[in-house]
């Protein structure tokens, strides 16, 4: 019988519940020795909270409230630590000088709120990530739950000011080392990450056990084909962009190339796999598990595809984009932009160097057709496949097959 380990929650819902303590506090005059936040996957998760007195935090400022993060079974460096949320009220004189001068986010949704960093968020220097540059780490998911949790109150009170949430976690600061941050271009802290605001343990046993299960039921079920996908990424973009329901999709983490073995031992015929750049483009270059441990080839095989776009007929890619580059050659033009993308530092980045140059997508495509290829390979033919490779931050995608794979679900 397989041990399915605990799962837990993400630095992210942590901060959601500590800010909802802290706005509570400022707008109600309550102490709750527990909290309810929306996670981002939709479901609900109940979170004990801490007042943290003034005298005893390392942090500016009063009304700080913190929640400790509890990861469940998986290794993560963070489990264990203190994040902590605090709120507060902005005049309306000085709200145009948080806008300006703040290193966090504001949107149009929620047009009186502001979510700040602090001690131990990381700050981004780099482009390609999910964050601008200059800002907090903290990503698109995370940042909308925190400030949905707050929203929740400001409404409730019937509070019509401006409000600045700020999220810290002073240990953030020496765990970052522990963390890819670094490489990444993120310093001073961590990052605040997740989709769904749950963490799934890792065990790597246990994680295989559990894919060739799911891969089971849904062979079992009499389907013709199945999904794979590396996890929430892939997961959320076949659900927002294609209508695909979720849990449809068997998420294989970074064993890509052992689940397409199961899937031929379990007498599937058929999958689609979908997945982010920075994953499939390890499977376009013959990776069969895409963790880092086992090397990191992705800007060499992302440079790989874009010469071997480059190399096919140019008249459609370069026809407008000579007027930019005017008095160099093509040749040039080819080198340098492969230079750029060999050198970023994300995938993210050098897909926003391809977008400029308008190849992105045939790009893709040409990384989705070498990912099917390989499990064409590692089946011995045994499996029909299609592949969607996409960038979620700039919105691109390629594909083979022009969704064969629908009649196949």
């Amino acid at each position: 019988m397989v041990h399915r380990l605990r799962s837990g929650f993400t630095t992210g819902t942590c901060a959601s519940a500590a800010a909802k303590a802290a706005a509570l506090f400022l707008m109600e005059g309550k102490e709750p020795e527990r909290v309810q936040v929306v996670l981002g996957n939709g479901t609900q998760a109940d979170f004990f909270v801490e007042r943290v007195d003034s005298g005893d935090s390392a942090l500016e400022g009063e009304g700080w409230w913190r929640v400790k993060k509890d990861a469940g079974d998986d290794p993560d460096v963070t489990d264990g630590v203190w994040v902590y949320g605090r709120v507060v009220f902005v005049s309306e004189d000085n709200w145009e000088r948080v806008l300006v001068g703040g290193r966090g986010y504001f949107s149009e949704e929620y047009p009186r709120i502001y979510l700040n960093g602090g001690v131990g968020i990381g700050i981004v220097t780099k482009d390609g990530l999910a964050c601008p540059k200059g800002h907090y780490a903290m990503n698109p998911s995370p940042r909308a739950v925190i400030v949905q949790a707050v929203e929740e109150v400001r409404r409730k009170a019937g509070y019509d000011g401006f409000l600045e949430i700020q999220i810290a976690v002073p240990d953030g600061v020496f765990l970052a080392e522990k963390t890819f941050n670094p490489c990444l271009g993120i310093y001073g802290g961590i990052s605040i990450l997740g989709t769904t605001g749950i963490v799934e343990p890792m065990s790597e046993s246990a994680l295989l056990e559990t894919i060739r299960l799911d891969i089971r039921v849904k062979a079992a079920d009499g389907r013709q084909g199945i999904i794979l996908t590396p996890g929430n990424y892939g997961e959320m973009f076949l659900h927002e962009r294609m209508g695909i329901p979720l849990g449809e999709a068997v998420k294989c983490s970074n064993f890509i190339g052992d689940s397409v073995d199961m899937a031929v031992e379990e007498g599937v015929k058929r999958v689609l796999v979908a997945g982010h750049v920075g994953k499939l483009i390890k499977v376009a270059g013959g990776v069969r598990n895409t963790h880092s441990k086992y090397g990191d080839r992705r800007m060499e095989i992302l440079g790989r595809m874009t010469r071997e776009v480059l190399e096919g007929d140019g008249s459609e890619i370069w026809g407008e984009r000579k007027q930019k580059w005017k008095g160099l050659r093509d040749s040039e033009i080819r080198e340098r932009l492969l230079r750029g993308v060999e050198g970023a530092n994300t995938t993210e980045e050098a897909v926003g160097r391809l977008k400029e140059a308008g190849i992105a997508e045939l790009v893709l495509a040409c990384g989705a057709k070498h990912v099917k290829e390989q499990i064409l390979l590692w089946s011995e033919g045994a499996l029909e496949a299609e592949v969607i490779m996409f960038s979620s931050v700039h919105e691109a995608a390629g594909r083979t097959g022009k969704d064969l794979w629908r009649g196949w679900l």
